[in-house]
């Protein structure tokens, strides 16, 4: 009978309870229909290039950034490449002296500016790559240039010395003032001193898009990891690789916070195609 009262009470407590459970993330594709993480994996191996466009500080995001990787290369049997924002293209030897286990942790840290949360966010993503003896490449430029930019326009980056410019795309960096992602950026600092904003923006796109291009190889996937301005609706990054490399085949990954993860925002529809939805309210890791 004691049984049977704890049945009955179950079913009605169910239904109050029970469609509240909290969910963390939904993973949809461009238009908001549910999809799975197995046809992620599936999509992500068949692509040349994975762009990961994450929220810097977000935790669902960066734990699902290494499952993903640990995950695609399983499925690839190893032959993955990692690539990131962030970090910049002279800090190179640093990383790359670190992954091959020339280096420790203490070192990378004193050689290569390493972002705050480099820690808790990016850290495991690069021990992994040190575990498995994967390429992990620097992809960004050094902000000083970025910041000349900013200050100064792309011409100004036309009387850097060879050596500086080994860490830039190659000049003059192609400009397109009229991709959504770059006017959404103009429109955020009005004046004219914010008309460089955008152009500091695509340099650094451009710059990480040479990079890729430059490691890619047949057969593997490049996984590249960035905040999700830079690869928003196939802009940034992929612009420009698109004019180095037309044949590659790209996936994109964006990440999203939305109140219900069961429904995707209307205005992050297309933004990628694979979009993962976070609930608005997770614990940011800073």
């Amino acid at each position: 009978m004691k049984n049977l009262f704890i049945v009955a009470l179950s079913l009605i407590i169910w239904p109050v309870f029970g469609q509240h459970k909290p969910q963390a993330y939904r993973i949809t594709d461009a238009k908001g229909h549910r999809a799975s993480y197995r046809k992620l994996i599936r999509k992500a191996a068949k692509a040349d290039v994975v762009f990961i466009g994450e929220l810097h500080n977000n935790p669902i995001a960066h734990w699902l950034e290494l499952k993903i990787t640990r995950d695609l290369y399983r499925k690839k049997n190893g032959k993955i490449i990692l690539g990131a924002e962030m970090f910049e293209r002279d800090n190179q030897e640093a990383l790359t002296k670190y992954v091959e286990g020339r280096s420790n942790a203490k070192e990378l840290d004193s050689t290569a500016r390493l972002w705050p949360n480099f820690k808790t966010d990016y850290k495991p993503l690069v021990d992994f790559a040190r575990e498995k003896k994967l390429e992990f490449v620097a992809t960004n430029i050094p902000r000083r240039y970025a910041s000349r930019v900013f200050h100064h326009g792309l011409a100004s980056l036309d009387s850097l010395g060879s050596e500086e410019k080994q860490w830039i795309a190659p000049l003059p960096i192609a400009y397109d003032s009229t991709l959504s992602q770059y006017v959404k950026m103009r429109q955020m600092m009005p004046s004219h001193r914010g008309a460089n904003l955008p152009k500091a923006q695509a340099v650094k796109d451009a710059t990480m898009a040479h990079s890729i291009a430059r490691h890619m190889k047949p057969g593997y996937t490049f996984i590249h990891y960035n905040g999700s301005y830079h690869s928003a609706f196939h802009q940034g990054i992929i612009w420009y690789l698109k004019r180095l490399k037309p044949e590659a085949k790209i996936l994109t990954i964006e990440v999203v916070e939305a109140e219900d993860v069961k429904h995707l925002p209307k205005k992050y529809k297309g933004t990628a195609d694979l979009i993962i939805i976070v609930d608005k309210d997770m614990t940011k890791t800073y």
